[in-house]
């Protein structure tokens, strides 16, 4: 609040969802932040569904490959070794590309993110930006964050609200609440 306008502004902004249900956290983002993200939006983007398809039709082959080298068949060596690498490269995905994402935000420095009825408000050092229940109408929870998804079929946009940087663990629960009247769950 400005210095010298008095209560009218603060009573203004809370006709516009900033009221006492405004929930606000700070934070800088880590690794396991966007880790838990993207394997969040895992279950809510089709891309990554059919890449866990494919994760378990390699599951298949290879303990086909095990069926075939306990029978005392001949194995190609190649394969079953190119099919375990797959696999454990499509698990480690989410970690690898957290890493990348967490090198771009580390420069935005700590967030400061206010949740409320009309959305989200996400302030860094260098960036602002206001987000609407509309461009990101779903959310998930993990133990330890919330996701915001965009509605698109592979949630290609989220926000990452840490459960950490809530200021009480009411808050935490203040936000879910909050989260469940204006978003639906994934």
């Amino acid at each position: 609040m400005v210095e010298g306008q008095g209560a009218a502004p603060q009573q203004e902004l809370q006709g516009q969802g900033y009221g006492a249900d405004a929930v606000e956290l700070e934070y800088r983002p880590t690794v396991g932040d966007y880790t838990s993200a993207l394997r969040a939006r895992r279950r809510v983007s089709r891309a990554s569904r059919i890449q866990l398809g494919v994760v378990g039709v390699v599951a298949v082959f290879v303990a086909l490959e095990g069926v075939v080298a306990l029978a005392g068949g001949e194995v190609p060596v190649f394969p079953l070794v190119w099919m375990v690498f797959s696999a454990l490269l499509i698990g480690f995905m989410p970690w690898l590309q957290a890493r990348q994402v967490s090198r771009v935000f580390e420069r935005q420095g700590v967030f400061r993110v206010r949740v409320t009825d009309a959305g989200v408000s996400v302030a860094t050092d260098n960036t602002t930006a206001s987000i609407n229940w509309a461009a990101q109408p779903r959310y998930r929870e993990k133990p330890d964050i919330f996701v915001l998804f965009s509605s698109d079929k592979n949630a290609t946009c989220f926000t990452v609200l840490p459960k950490r940087a809530a200021r009480t663990p009411a808050d935490v629960e203040r936000l879910r609440a909050i989260l469940d009247r204006n978003v639906t769950r994934a």
